[in-house]
């Protein structure tokens, strides 16, 4: 109902539990997949990843709440474009679809930051082989590319680190661009878990 008022929006299909997303997103070839968590077969976790596996996958938000975080965590690194939580106003839930189909970032700054925060507060599993990892990866970056991750992990968007940095939005941009695909990083929200892993942050 909410995104079906939109004129930019087009609706072409829905599914009723995880394990249906795979057939619905190779019939509909939506460009940006909504994905509830909690279902009652296959959960949307499961989904996003088999999702984010495929050659050409779709930008996937996922729906959740804060009391989720260890499976928030483990969708944002399956590649998830980012998250929703579940009372967010509709307005926003049609900007952060139109952000996603658009390419751009998905989540507002300060909700990166709440939920990085939250994530990484106490132990995960294996946050040492984890560390070691991400400071590998970041390892083989510039000194300029390192301080455009590490604003990334602070959640910062491309003006403020534009500002931070001095350079253009434009180089912050083409500097994002790079670090995905040194990384082999699907989105920004990735790079910021991973200065996060490296302890950075």
């Amino acid at each position: 109902m909410i995104l079906g008022g939109v004129p930019q929006v087009r609706v072409v299909g829905e599914a009723a539990d995880g394990d249906e997303v795979p057939a619905a997103v190779a019939r509909c070839a939506p460009d940006v997949v909504l994905m509830d968590i909690r279902m009652p077969r296959v959960d949307g976790l499961a989904a996003t990843e088999a999702l984010r596996a495929l050659p050409d996958p779709p930008e996937v938000l996922v729906l959740t709440t804060f009391d989720a975080d260890e499976q928030v965590l483990r969708a944002l690194r399956a590649g998830a474009g980012g998250f929703l939580l579940k009372d967010t106003p509709p307005a926003e839930i049609v900007r952060a679809v139109l952000r996603v189909a658009a390419g751009e970032a998905t989540l507002s700054p300060t909700v990166t930051r709440q939920l990085i925060s939250h994530l990484t507060v106490g132990p995960t599993p294996g946050p040492d082989q984890r560390r070691d990892r991400a400071l590998r990866l970041l390892a083989g970056l510039t000194e300029r590319e390192h301080e455009v991750a590490v604003a990334l992990g602070h959640g910062r968007t491309n003006a403020e680190i534009s500002a931070e940095l001095f350079m253009s939005v434009a180089t912050v941009k083409a500097y994002v661009s790079r670090l995905l695909t040194k990384l082999a990083l699907n989105n920004r929200v990735q790079v910021a878990l991973l200065v996060h892993d490296a302890g950075l942050v």
